[in-house]
């Protein structure tokens, strides 16, 4: 299990300032909540930022967007683990206990489960089409980690044209530099970084009244 990594969010935010040149505002009739690998492999990494995320789903529920969970998971190693088999040893294995969800994560009905065997969320899923049917141009991204999933998964998202939002303290990693350095150069060139707290005040002055989208 990963550890927690330390977090001074005030100076964090100090730091990402320049970062936040760029601003641009949620449009909520056309935005979907990726919520990424939030697994109990991932349970130490997760947990300083679970309440954020958790509250984020919430708000994203109440304006009837898109929510979809990916699902980090392996079958067979030899003919699906690739470079991660290789880089790092290990692997989650589809069905154990580290593959699935956090407790706290509550899947509903109307939600996406996305399998994953890579970091980008794109790779060999059916998400851009996902994404595209329902008109989807704005991309929230939560979840863990910050410098592999979530980086890679913005860089795909940017590189097919959708406006991309992190969510700064929605998404965590092992070490507080890994993720500052990545929230600077995702804030440079591909994606607006916002605060959970940001998105959710956008969310509430929003019109109450959005199409309920289904899958």
């Amino acid at each position: 299990m990963e550890k927690m990594m330390k977090v001074d969010f005030e100076k964090i935010l100090k730091e990402l300032k320049p970062y936040r040149e760029r601003r641009a505002a949620v449009d909520p009739g056309h935005a979907a909540l990726l919520v990424i690998d939030l697994q109990n492999y991932f349970k130490g990494i997760a947990q300083g930022v679970l309440g954020n995320i958790l509250k984020v789903i919430q708000s994203c529920r109440k304006k009837n967007l898109p929510i979809i969970f990916t699902q980090h998971g392996h079958t067979d190693p030899p003919s699906d683990g690739g470079g991660l088999q290789r880089w790092w040893g290990e692997l989650i294995m589809a069905g154990t206990e580290d593959w699935k969800f956090l407790p706290e994560v509550v899947i509903k009905e109307e939600d996406i489960v996305l399998p994953k065997k890579r970091y980008s969320a794109f790779f060999e899923t059916d998400l851009d089409e996902r994404l595209r049917s329902k008109e989807i141009k704005d991309l929230i991204i939560s979840g863990v980690m910050t410098n592999l999933c979530c980086e890679t998964t913005a860089r795909d998202a940017f590189m097919r044209d959708y406006r991309v939002f992190i969510l700064i303290d929605g998404t965590a990693t092992r070490k507080t530099e890994l993720h500052l350095a990545t929230l600077k150069n995702l804030g440079f060139g591909f994606a607006y970084l916002l605060t959970c707290d940001e998105l959710v005040q956008t969310l509430n002055r929003s019109s109450p009244a959005i199409k309920k989208v289904t899958y």
